[in-house]
C-alpha cells in the first residue's frame, strides 16, 4: 500500500513530509501538524507552513512565465486563497488560517497550465 501511495505522489508531482499522520477512516488525508506540505515542479513550488498558517509560492525559473497556486476546499472546490509569483525577486507569501475542513493545493506553471495537486490535508 505504501509503495502505491508513493507512486501516486510521484505521478502527481507532490511531496509530503513523512511526519504526516493519516486519520483513522480518512485514507490519504494528512494532518498538517507543524509540518510543511508542498507541491513542486521543475518550474517552482507552492508550500504550506503549518506553523503560522502561511502559504508560499516560488517561481524558480527565469523563463518569462510565472507560477500560480490556489488553496481549494477538497469537497466543494471553493477557492480560499490565490497566489502567484514571477517577474520579481523572491517568493510571495500569504497567510490563511486553515481549520478542520479538508483542503488541497493546486499549483501550475503559467506556460502550460498543467495543474499539480497536493494530497488532502487539514489541521
Amino acid at each position: 500500500m505504501a509503495v502505491g501511495a508513493a507512486a501516486l505522489a510521484t505521478v502527481l508531482g507532490t511531496v509530503a513530509s513523512p511526519a504526516h499522520a493519516v486519520e483513522a477512516g480518512e485514507a490519504g488525508a494528512s494532518r498538517a501538524s507543524n509540518t510543511d506540505i508542498f507541491v513542486k515542479s521543475s518550474r517552482g513550488y507552492m508550500l504550506f507552513h503549518d506553523d503560522g498558517d502561511v502559504f508560499e509560492i516560488c517561481d524558480t525559473n527565469a523563463d518569462g512565465h510565472g507560477v500560480e497556486g490556489q488553496l481549494v476546499d477538497y469537497f466543494t472546490g471553493t477557492t480560499y486563497l490565490y497566489l502567484d509569483d514571477g517577474g520579481d525577486k523572491g517568493c510571495d507569501k500569504k497567510g490563511y488560517d486553515i481549520g478542520a475542513n479538508y483542503y488541497v493545493m493546486h499549483f501550475w506553471w503559467s506556460g502550460d497550465g498543467i495543474v499539480r495537486k497536493s494530497g488532502r490535508f487539514n489541521e
